[in-house]
Parts: structure tokens; C-alpha cells; sequence
């Protein structure tokens, strides 16, 4: 059986495996989320400055149907592997993974997919509800832009997803990925109009963000929903962003492999 038939065969066993952990340790996948809701901040700060007069195009509803759309799409698409990866690889517990038949990225991939239902159900009816109530006119999709929606949410999953995967896979090398993290985490928050929509930014910081994958692991799929980007650019960026995941993962297995090599040459 090819590695590619295994894994499609394991990965249903491998997603319960992940749910069961994932409602296991739920307390601290609550801490988890509890740490993604600055965009509410964002959201009660930028809507007390809009309700004396528009910044931009943006007036109230708008910043808060951008919000409140940047809060569903991170908590559907963000990744945490990097923590576990630190964890597994500096402990050893990888070398118990590399035995397994199925990929250690596959099995990682299935338990961060695994706790998207929990993250689901516990913020999205909270989330949805007040997108209703607030800016609910704004939301009438139609079928291919529910697939354009749909595509570009599994674009900037795998771009998080495989991002992490690289930045943890430093590990192999350095004493700890996470410092290398926390400096990505702060250029995320800038550049993925995750504290800031990107249009509000001066031109040339705008025109720099645009072409920074960041945008496309976030900003994208929201400027999408909320109807801030021209219909006639969304197959485009589309594109654009499936070059991004494409080329993340890439690197993330040529990080993996090369730390893999070096780990078990060490005995791990």
C-alpha cells in the first residue's frame, strides 16, 4: 500500500483521535481561544472612533462585520502546532511518530483539524448571531461565492498550518522555534489586518502587506466575506493565495526532512 493510500485510509480514525483529545483537554483549548479575541477589541475601539465620522469607507457596522468576520475566519484556520512540535521534539516524543506508518505532518494535520468543531461550536453562534443582528444585510452570498469563501478558508488553513510546520521545525536546530514565532506572531498582527483592516494603512505600508503572505492567511478570505474585494480580483487572489500554500508547504517539508535527518542522527 503507497504512503498516499495509507494515509487517506488512516485519516478518519486519525480526525476521531484528535476530537477525543481535543474534548479531553478543553480547558486548555478554551485558554486557546481566549487568546484570539483581540479582534473584539480591535472591534469596540475602531467602532467608538467611527461613530463620530466614517475612517475610510469604514463606519461602525463595517468595522464590525470586519471583526467579527476576522474572529470566525482565525479561529476556522489558526494553527498551534509549533508549541507541540517544540514540545515533541526537544522531549524525544517525535522519535515515537517517525516509528508510526502514517507521516507525523499528517497526524498533526488531523489533530489541528480535529478541534476545528469545538473552536466552532463554542464561538461561532456568538459570533454569527451578532453579524446578524449588526450587519446581516451585507451577507447574501451566492453558491460560487460560497465556494470562493469556502476555497479561500482552506488556503489560509494551509498556509497557518504549514507556516507553524516550519517555524517548528527549527527546533531541529535551535533551542527553541517559539522565539522565532513570537516574531512572526507580531508581524501577523500587522500584516494580516488582524488588528488593522490593510486598507487603513498609508499606501506604501498598504501596497508592502498586499504582497506578504500574511494577508492571505487572513485579511483575504475576510475582504472576501465582507464584500471589501472587487469581484473581478477574487479568482486572482485566489490564485495568489494557493501559490502562497503551495509554496509554504514546500519549504515546511524540505524544514522537516533536513531536521529529521539531523534528529535521528543524534540519536533522537
Amino acid at each position: 500500500m503507497s504512503g498516499i493510500e495509507r494515509a487517506l485510509r488512516a485519516f478518519p480514525t486519525l480526525l476521531r483521535v484528535g476530537l477525543a483529545a481535543a474534548l479531553a483537554y478543553r480547558a486548555e483549548m478554551l485558554i486557546w481561544m481566549l487568546t484570539t479575541t483581540m479582534p473584539l477589541v480591535s472591534l469596540a475601539l475602531w467602532s467608538a472612533v467611527a461613530e463620530s465620522a466614517p475612517v475610510g469607507r469604514f463606519g461602525a457596522d463595517d468595522f464590525t462585520a470586519y471583526f467579527l468576520t476576522i474572529l470566525i475566519v482565525r479561529q476556522l484556520t489558526g494553527s498551534w502546532l509549533v508549541w507541540e512540535m517544540n514540545m515533541e521534539i526537544k522531549s524525544g516524543v517525535l522519535s515515537q511518530r517517525l516509528l508510526k506508518p502514517i507521516h507525523p505532518l499528517i497526524a498533526y494535520a488531523a489533530d489541528n483539524l480535529a478541534a476545528i468543531p469545538l473552536r466552532a461550536a463554542l464561538c461561532l453562534p456568538i459570533a454569527i448571531i451578532a453579524l446578524a443582528v449588526t450587519s446581516g444585510d451585507r451577507f447574501h452570498p451566492t453558491l460560487p461565492e460560497v465556494g470562493l469563501w469556502a476555497a479561500s478558508l482552506v488556503g489560509a488553513w494551509l498556509i497557518n498550518f504549514f507556516t507553524m510546520a516550519l517555524i517548528g521545525s527549527l527546533a531541529f536546530v535551535i533551542e527553541s522555534s517559539t522565539a522565532v514565532f513570537d516574531v512572526y506572531l507580531a508581524a501577523f498582527m500587522v500584516f494580516a489586518g488582524y488588528l488593522v483592516p490593510l486598507e487603513l494603512f498609508p499606501a506604501w505600508l498598504g501596497d508592502v502587506a498586499r504582497v506578504l503572505p500574511f494577508r492571505y492567511s487572513l485579511a483575504f478570505p475576510v475582504e472576501l466575506m465582507t464584500g471589501l474585494l472587487e469581484p473581478g480580483r477574487a479568482l486572482s487572489e485566489l490564485a495568489v493565495q494557493w501559490a502562497f500554500a503551495a509554496g509554504t508547504a514546500a519549504l515546511a517539508l524540505v524544514a522537516w526532512r533536513a531536521g529529521v535527518r539531523r534528529f535521528s542522527a543524534f540519536g533522537g
